[in-house]
Order: C-alpha cells, then structure tokens, then sequence
C-alpha cells in the first residue's frame, strides 16, 4: 500500500499551508500588533501619512486617529481557514472565463488607532467602514 506512507509526507506541507493562511491578513494588522506600546505618532504618520481623523482631547488624554483603507478579497481571505473555501470558489469561477482578469473586490476598513499622552500607541482595532458590507456582497455571488 501506498497510502501509508504518502501520509506523513503530506501532512507536514498541509499543515504548513494552513498555518501560512491563517498567519496572513493585512500588513497593517501585524504592523499594529508589533507597534503597540513601542510605535509612536510620527512613526505611523510616517509610514501611513496623516490620519483621516484625529480627536486629540485640549486638556490631555488618549488621542484617536482613523484611517480608512480599501482592503482586497485576497488579503481578507488569508486571515482564516474559511478564506480557504473563497479562495477555491474564486480559482474556480476564473477557470470558466478565459481571456478575463480577476476582478479584485476592495472594501473599506477603518483603522481606529489610540495613542497614550505620550503619542505611543496604546490600541488599535480595524471595522468595516460600513458593517456587513463584506458578507453582503459574498451571499450575492
């Protein structure tokens, strides 16, 4: 029997795809992650620009900044294992239209940033611009 032996030599690349897919997801999640309580104002506006907006309170407290950014399927996909699932249906509605790019879905996503008295990032969290809009439009297809 083959089987058998096949087995463990595809697991550990199965198990290494699955991890590579559900490590993924937007850079700006995992510049977040590793900036908080380290990355400060200048820093972010540096590599972001400035904010979209900024409350930052006259007699002192935490600011808050958002950004609003366009997010493709494909980064979105990558965050879980179900991303798997939309990436087959994706691959295999492209195969029947030869000649065709693939049309890229973006969506918009606020980034709500808040940085402590001393412009050091202290939270962050990302939402749709307008909930549900990413699962409305995945029933429709």
């Amino acid at each position: 029997m083959i089987f058998p032996y096949r087995v463990p030599r595809v697991l550990p690349l199965l198990v290494s795809a699955l991890l590579a897919a559900a490590c993924g997801g937007p850079w700006r999640d995992g510049y977040f992650n590793k900036g908080v309580n380290r990355l400060t104002q200048d820093e972010v506006t540096e590599k972001l620009g400035p904010p979209h907006t900024a409350k930052t309170p006259a007699l002192g407290g935490d600011s808050i900044w958002t950004y609003r950014v366009p997010i493709t399927e494909r980064e979105l996909s990558s965050l879980h294992f179900s991303g798997l699932s939309n990436a087959t249906k994706q691959a295999t509605s492209l195969l029947g239209k030869a000649g065709e790019g693939p049309k890229e879905i973006l969506y918009c996503y606020r980034y709500t940033l808040t940085f402590n008295e001393q412009k050091v990032l202290k939270q962050w969290k990302r939402e749709e611009c307008v909930p549900g809009t990413r699962e409305a439009l995945l029933q429709n297809e």
